[in-house]
């Protein structure tokens, strides 16, 4: 998104909010979550821009045929258990890891499956919009000590924070 938005700072805030919320836009400019329409206001109080950059960000998507593409299209990706985990009884770890690396979700999930451990939800940042983007997973009960060894173990994990349930 840079590339088109390199002079247009408060515009990729707009771009920004939409990617990580899902808002799309329809081919008359208006913006939504699935098939809730979001006012310019809205939007532009969420992402501390005017509300005429909102409108001229909307414009320029649909004057741009790729750009267009991939925002007429956009979904939510729907609810975060993250913030209710502790209520249902499920841990919440938030793994660092060098997000091109390939195999982070597969080397967790397994060393997770090792231990009759059920993921309930897993959740990437995108590393072009976040600077120090996490693998944020939802696993079913506790995590035992010697899985969060296993997964001190993986190279590729830098660090990782647990949030347990009660």
């Amino acid at each position: 998104m840079e590339k088109w938005f390199s002079r247009r700072k408060a515009g990729l805030s707009v771009v920004r909010l939409m990617v990580e919320y899902g808002i799309r836009i329809d081919r008359s400019g208006k913006y939504y979550i699935g098939d809730v329409e979001l006012t310019d206001n809205a939007i532009a109080r969420a992402a501390k821009v005017d509300r005429r950059v909102v409108r001229e960000t909307a414009k320029f998507l649909l004057s741009n045929p790729e750009l267009k593409s991939i925002f007429l299209k956009l979904k939510p990706a729907g609810p975060s258990l993250v913030d209710v985990a502790p209520q249902l009884g499920f841990t919440v770890i938030k793994l660092y890891a060098d997000p091109h690396s390939s195999g982070i979700i597969a080397s967790v999930s397994s060393i997770l499956a090792e231990y009759g451990l059920v993921i309930r939800q897993a959740l990437a940042d995108d590393p072009d919009l976040y600077p120090n983007p996490a693998l944020t997973i939802v696993v079913e009960g506790k995590i035992p000590a010697q899985a969060l060894e296993k997964l001190q173990g993986l190279g590729c994990i830098r660090s990782f924070s647990i949030i347990t349930s009660p």
